[in-house]
């Protein structure tokens, strides 16, 4: 008898962005927004005993109405929490080589700390109404 696994592809992270975002949009107008975010993990080494921090940098992107409320939002250290799914791509580098990346395509960004300015202004959830059309085929990536 077979058995039957669920599929599901759902990642939440938090982490500060490493850099400010870059704004591009497609043929068809839909706007994208690209960063990386860091992301830390803090253990205890069992050898030393010293408290160490592991960091990892994952690219993310936003797509149409998410991106489009991200562009006055966020910015470099900005910490945000992230909810959204694994997509992968794939190009052929300068040297010839083809290159495969994961990366985290957003449906919810929310930032975690606010400046006096951001407080007066609405909500700092930015979520997907449409997850379908956050979710764009990367035949359309302005690069």
């Amino acid at each position: 008898m077979a058995s039957k696994f669920p599929y599901q592809n759902q990642v939440i992270i938090t982490g500060r962005l490493v850099r400010d975002p870059e704004f591009r949009s497609t043929q068809k107008g839909t706007t994208v927004c690209f960063f990386d975010i860091a992301s830390n993990r803090r253990y205890k080494d069992q050898a030393t005993g010293e408290w160490k921090d592991d960091t990892t940098f994952v690219p993310v992107n936003a797509w149409g109405q998410i991106a489009d409320r991200c562009k006055d939002k966020i910015k470099k250290g900005t910490p945000v929490y992230i909810e959204g799914r694994l997509a992968a791509s794939e190009y052929t580098n300068k040297e010839g080589n083809k290159v495969r990346r994961l990366k985290i395509v957003v449906n919810k960004i929310q930032i975690l700390e606010t400046t006096k300015e951001d407080s007066k202004s609405e909500s700092d959830a930015i979520e997907s109404e449409n997850t379908d059309k956050a979710s764009e085929s990367d035949e359309e990536i302005p690069f």
